[in-house]
């Protein structure tokens, strides 16, 4: 059996196990395929609106509702269930998650898609987990974590340009659908390579150690970083058409962030050792802010693209240092694993947020809520840094 636990005690760059390169690609790619959706959410959800399936604010819940049950599936798989028989359970979720998307392109009104999408969620976070328990049995977490969402990214640029300018222009969004079906199946042949046993972290009181003021602090700092981006995201094609942008320059602008998005990820692996996480933690607000300011002020097109890009590069460079930040609330690395459920509720609740303050299809007040979410996640930072200091001087 292939199996991380050769080597419990760890080896070299591991904390616990030692799975081979092919094993750790092999787990990276399956998280990748559950977080498929982030990157193409504007496209296919923007063709559900324009097609006229679904209204504004039910396209808010859409997205809210797969991307909680996502939260939620990567957190219970994460935390509750061991990992062990890892290849079964990845060929499972990724059969169910590939059901889901096929009843998702024959759903046949908004509460059809809604409840598709949710349990859609539930298969990816599932799929998300089998990456990042694994991740976290690292010692250079930060790293693999950027290699893990620079490999999703990549997936997520060619498929979204695939959609754009292919799939969904001769098939619509229940061809983009049937799309991410079909790439389900093709990565049944990879679920095979994945470690079938992860070696276990230590798991004594494992929930009391997220229940620390710091660690609660660390993890509310990323899920409002993530409810800027995920409000945005979410209204983006809207917000292009309401500034005289149509849709397929917006699905050409969501592919360019999406390598933008690369493009960050793949610098923030390389110089995540040399730059402090509070720093580039902070740093990133002060871009985030000013991009969200330019989206809300009516751009012209160029503005608009330098904005998306902008947004695109921040969104995967901070990944890294929030991995840092979660490892240093909390050493056993329990709130660590949580990351992805704190960025994915961010992502989910930014847009349900932000629809409340849309007023008559005026979608400027989105790009505003999100700079009030970036602010509120630098304030937590700075709360964090307070509490660490205070609990290094007791």
């Amino acid at each position: 059996m292939d199996s991380t636990n050769s080597a419990h005690a760890g080896d070299g760059d591991w904390l616990v196990g030692n799975p081979t390169p092919r094993q750790l690609a092999a787990a990276l790619w399956i998280g990748s395929v559950g977080l498929l959706v982030l990157g193409l959410q504007p496209v296919l959800l923007g063709a559900l609106f324009t097609q006229g399936h679904v209204s504004g604010d039910e396209l808010a819940l859409v997205a809210t509702a797969e991307l909680i049950t996502i939260g939620i599936g990567s957190a219970v798989v994460a935390m509750a269930l061991p990992a062990r028989n890892m290849r079964g359970k990845s060929t499972i979720l990724l059969l169910l998650l590939a059901l889901a998307n096929v009843w998702t392109a024959y759903a046949a009104n908004a509460n059809m898609l809604i409840a598709a999408r949710a349990a859609a969620g539930l298969a990816e976070g599932g799929l998300v987990a089998v990456a990042t328990e694994l991740i976290a049995r690292s010692r250079r977490a930060e790293r693999i974590g950027g290699y893990f969402v620079s490999l999703q990214t990549l997936a997520q640029c060619v498929l979204a340009l695939l959609l754009a300018l292919a799939v969904i222009p001769a098939y619509g969004a229940s061809g983009g659908f049937i799309t991410l079906a079909v790439v389900c199946m093709l990565s049944l042949a990879v679920a095979r390579a994945v470690p079938d046993d992860y070696a276990d972290l230590p798991k004594d009181e494992r929930f009391s150690n997220v229940l620390t003021p710091g660690a609660i602090t660390a993890l509310l700092s990323i899920f409002c970083y993530f409810m800027f981006f995920g409000s945005v995201w979410a209204f983006l094609e809207p917000l292009g058409v309401q500034y005289g942008i149509d849709g397929r320059t917006v699905g050409l602008i969501v592919s360019a962030s999406l390598a933008a998005q690369i493009l960050g990820a793949m610098t923030a692996t390389v110089f995540e050792a040399r730059i402090d996480y509070r720093l580039a933690i902070a740093g990133v607000g002060i871009v985030a802010v000013l991009a969200c300011t330019v989206l809300a002020s009516g751009p012209a097109l160029t503005s608009f693209w330098a904005a998306a890009l902008a947004m695109g590069f921040i969104l995967l460079f901070i990944v890294p240092y929030q991995i840092r930040l979660a490892i240093t609330s909390d050493e056993t690395r329990t709130a660590a694993l949580l990351v992805p459920a704190a960025q994915l509720f961010g992502l989910a609740l930014g847009p349900v947020a932000a629809s409340l303050l849309i007023v008559d299809g005026d979608f400027r007040a989105v790009p505003e809520f999100a700079a009030a979410s970036v602010i509120a996640s630098v304030a937590l930072l700075g709360l964090f840094v307070a509490l660490s200091r205070r609990r290094a001087a007791a």
